[in-house]
């Protein structure tokens, strides 16, 4: 149980499909998971992002396409001869069973011998931080603490793939924010592949290597957290992931324009996009007084009106209604320096935007 890195496989998806009727609850989904990866299948309630999970692991029949791991195609396969590790959302943990009872249901259901199996709960009690549990009942545990034994369950006869659906989604934040930490390191200790499916941005922001965003059954895009955050491929992706306000600019001869203001931008799209929108990040727009901050090279400056300033504890989050009528969030930290330029509500102010942050994204998707 120390590494699994040299038997990770690799998997392909390659124009799969569910139907249920007229519903298309996956469309035509095709792209490729690298041995070792984790990846997670991100997206809002019914986006087809957990029956394509259900398809990975056996549960669910496509009604086109293919699911290879490795060199194998496992679209007729049971799950229980796929080599895949699962984690539900409730964990389905027996409650008549002990812990070490439940982590040894899968070696006992592959006929592993007695004291190989009590060895390997114990070692994979000792990987979770639950050394010493078996003999607990599983209403004695804690949240957390199920969660860790359900993962545990799912390793334990060392697959080559691990699945998780949902898997932190009934923790409290606080704690769900720990085991997202403890769940990545357990991840790149062991070097399994690993899909897991959320619809919380940071869950898979803090976990992934790399995040499959859908939308309506389609893959809208896949990339690193980084790129998804800073290059979204369309306003869908970009309102998903983190805080985005967005206003209309409008295509000249000379370059990008809002109002009457010429832009200077990171990325000016691809120059096809019908009805081109700049993202604007609230964390990326400093507030600075009237013509205390010129336009230039640089920068892009945007005047307008506070509407209103809501405390959030570790920031401010301030409403702006720019001189063109379109509104915008602007992120402050609640630090003692930036006290000096925290507006109140019916202030003018300016907005700076650094030529690096400013990104155009298209209205579609």
């Amino acid at each position: 149980m120390t590494s699994a890195a040299p038997t990770a496989l690799p998997v392909y998806i390659s124009a799969l499909s569910k139907y249920y009727g007229a519903f298309r609850a996956v469309d035509d989904v095709s792209f490729e998971i690298a041995a070792g990866e984790f990846l997670t299948l991100l997206g809002p309630s019914g986006s087809g992002k957990t029956t394509l999970l259900m398809m990975l692991a056996g549960f669910a029949r496509p009604n086109a396409g293919s699911v290879r791991l490795g060199d194998r195609e496992v679209i007729h396969l049971p799950p229980h001869k796929r080599d895949i590790g699962m984690v539900f959302q409730n964990y389905a943990l027996f409650p008549h069973m002990s812990v070490g009872e439940n982590i040894a249901y899968p070696l006992k259901l592959r006929s592993v011998g007695r004291a190989e199996r009590e060895e390997r709960v114990r070692r994979v009690l000792d990987l979770v931080q639950l050394s010493g549990y078996a003999a607990r009942r599983i209403t004695e545990l804690s949240g957390g603490q199920r969660q860790r034994i359900a993962l545990a369950r799912a390793i334990v006869f060392e697959p080559r793939i691990l699945l998780m659906d949902e898997p932190l989604s009934a923790l409290d934040k606080q704690l769900r924010e720990t085991m997202q930490i403890e769940i990545r390191r357990l991840h790149d200790r062991l070097g399994m592949t690993t899909i897991s499916v959320t619809h919380d941005q940071r869950e898979a922001l803090t976990m992934s290597d790399r995040i499959a965003v859908f939308s309506r059954g389609r893959l809208a895009q896949v990339a690193t957290p980084s790129d998804l955050y800073e290059k979204p491929a369309n306003r869908f992706i970009a309102d998903f992931i983190g805080e985005s306000s967005f206003i209309p600019v409008r295509r000249t001869p000379e370059g990008l324009v809002y109002g009457d203001q010429l832009l200077r931008l990171a990325d000016a799209g691809d120059g096809a996009q019908a009805d081109p929108l700049l993202m604007l990040r609230p964390e990326r727009l400093s507030i600075v007084r009237p013509g205390q901050v010129a336009c230039d090279e640089k920068r892009n400056v945007f005047s307008g009106l506070a509407q209103s300033v809501v405390f959030q504890g570790e920031s401010l989050l301030i409403e702006v209604r720019l001189d063109p009528g379109d509104v915008v969030l602007v992120r402050q930290s609640n630090r003692a320096g930036e006290a000096a330029n925290r507006p109140g509500a019916g202030e003018r102010v300016d907005l700076v935007l650094d030529r690096p942050d400013a990104r155009i994204v298209s209205a579609e998707g």
